[in-house]
């Protein structure tokens, strides 16, 4: 049973990755009406009769993240029965299949009722999280945290606090960079760091497009920087660590991509190849940061463990 759950958190994980991906595709090529306003039927039809471009890229989406959502429950059902046990499990369970739900629900109602753009934009940040969930129960299936010593790593509260707050910002970002798609935002600015880099603070001019994506990048901004000074700070206070320094390796290089593709969006005028590695690169980032939630919620439990007996002692 083990190894079937292995096959099956490796498929929901790489399904989740092309529902992400997919959604941004449909958002990008403006396919959202692809399939009219019906749903789950196409144009009220089982099989439609009449196929154009964005009908094929939304049903796609639509057959994909419907073939994922029955792989996801048949994970978080057999994850519940056989490996329950397993402290996080039944919680992760619980959160994949939930936000999944929810991201369908939302992508449902945007197809039948028309909703405003910063509704729709939670879409991504929405089904992100239903990924980093499946993404973290195929770490505790293939049991990677017992390939070194829990007990042993020892992060301090101090940088718990702070990854659990990165990674809240994280999803703030995420809203205003989805924000940025569904208000066509994305060539508002046609320079860049600047709107315009020849008068950069001239904000007196600003449209309302050119708000959304110079405050996305002020945010992108701000995450980036704040990733850098923690991954200085974890390469000084854990250097004895693999996990630790290897792992914010990964992650400050990730985010270094993410600014590089955000910025090339730019410069190559919205290419979509570009655009969709955009998608790729934060969903990634994003799942190292729910790694490191994990690393840090079990640290604070050993923590806690650790602190009873001293009490138990101080009270004799």
């Amino acid at each position: 049973m083990i190894k079937t759950l292995k096959w099956l958190a490796v498929l929901a994980t790489i399904g989740m990755v092309f529902v992400l991906i997919g959604g941004a595709l449909v958002t990008k090529t403006e396919s959202g009406d692809g399939c009219g306003d019906s749903w789950p039927l196409c144009k009220g039809e089982l099989v439609p009769s009449e196929i154009d471009f964005e009908l094929v890229i939304e049903l796609s989406h639509r057959l994909v993240s419907g073939s994922v959502g029955i792989v996801v429950l048949l994970l978080a059902y057999l994850s519940w029965k056989h490996i329950g046990h397993i402290r996080e499990v039944k919680f992760l369970a619980i959160l994949s299949v939930f936000f999944l739900v929810l991201q369908g629900l939302i992508g449902a109602a945007a197809v039948i009722w028309a909703q405003s753009d910063f509704v729709l934009a939670a879409h991504f940040g929405i089904s992100l999280i239903s990924f980093a969930a499946i993404f973290l129960l195929m770490l505790l299936i293939f049991e990677i945290d017992k390939k070194f010593d829990a007990a042993s790593l020892v992060i301090k509260k101090k940088h718990r606090v702070e990854i659990y707050a990165l990674t809240i910002y994280t999803l703030i970002v995420v809203y205003t960079g989805a924000l940025v798609r569904h208000a066509n935002a994305n060539l508002a600015c046609g320079d860049w760091p600047f709107c315009t880099n020849t008068t950069p603070f001239n904000f007196s001019t600003f449209r309302f497009e050119q708000w959304v994506q110079m405050g996305h990048r002020l945010a992108a901004g701000i995450l980036f920087l704040w990733t850098l000074t923690l991954f200085i700070r974890i390469m000084k206070d854990y250097r004895h660590s693999k996990v630790m320094i290897g792992g914010w390796i990964v992650t400050f290089s990730l985010i270094l991509l993410q600014v590089f593709f955000g910025a090339m969006i730019i410069f190559t005028m919205l290419n979509l190849g570009i655009a969709l590695l955009h998608a790729l690169v934060i969903t990634c980032y994003f799942g190292m940061l729910s790694y490191f939630i994990l690393l840090s919620t079990r640290s604070a439990l050993m923590e806690r463990r650790n602190q009873k007996p001293d009490e138990l002692a101080n009270i004799k």
